[in-house]
């Protein structure tokens, strides 16, 4: 018997389960980038749930069964986690990782992500870009940009765009997981104080060499203005 899977919350059942006091992952020692990504990743969407089961060549699968079994599957049935099962996805992640401060300091989730998909679940990079003619790959994309005065209460699809646009950067190809970090903040800096989701993202003009079209005349594009 394999083991046990709870889908993702959608629509209504999304409401009932996580709207409400102790609702989500409770917070703990600095946890709360590890807590904001973990329920983005697996609340509402199942994309990622081969972290959850597949037996990857560099596999842990001690890490991989506290992430379903004490964190994505009780936050699925009930819409809560306790601040004590990530302190032990934490722990093992300071034993398996180069760092020592995972139970106790504050940490890009970058970092978190690349611990927990590269290192030990060796999962294959996620995002391939390119730019100035170098390919890079990741596994999730942050939003560097300049304060942009037009840009008061902007979504993601802008932010996206226009922080492509500044590093000049495509992607290579269809991402199986766009994972996209919004721009940092901090208590004496936000760049925005609020940012409406875009529920669906256009990456046609990302996309390295894709057909497009022509804003003059309708046709295929043959070049493009930046």
């Amino acid at each position: 018997e394999g083991p046990e899977s709870f889908p993702p919350l959608r629509n209504e059942a999304a409401v009932r389960v996580l709207q409400g006091r102790m609702k989500g992952i409770q917070g703990h020692c600095n946890s709360c980038y590890m807590d904001a990504t973990l329920f983005s990743l697996f609340s509402c969407t199942s994309v990622l749930d081969s972290m959850l089961f597949m037996p990857f060549p560099l596999c842990d699968r001690n890490v991989q069964g506290i992430l379903r079994d004490e964190i994505v599957n009780p936050l699925r049935r009930s819409g809560f986690v306790r601040a004590s099962s990530v302190m032990h996805l934490r722990e093992q992640l300071t034993d398996k990782g180069q760092c020592s401060s995972f139970t106790n300091a504050e940490k890009d989730p970058e970092e978190f992500l690349n611990l927990i998909m590269q290192q030990i679940l060796g999962i294959e990079p996620l995002l391939k870009l390119q730019s100035g003619g170098q390919e890079q790959e990741c596994y999730c994309y942050q939003i560097f940009m300049d304060k942009q005065e037009d840009l008061v209460v902007p979504d993601v699809q802008q932010l996206v765009e226009r922080s492509f646009l500044s590093s000049d950067l495509k992607l290579v190809e269809i991402p199986s997981c766009f994972i996209i970090q919004m721009p940092r903040f901090g208590k004496e800096y936000k760049m925005f104080s609020k940012i409406i989701p875009s529920l669906e993202l256009d990456i046609t003009d990302l996309l390295l060499d894709s057909p497009r079209e022509c804003c003059l005349c309708g046709d295929v594009a043959t070049l493009e203005c930046s």
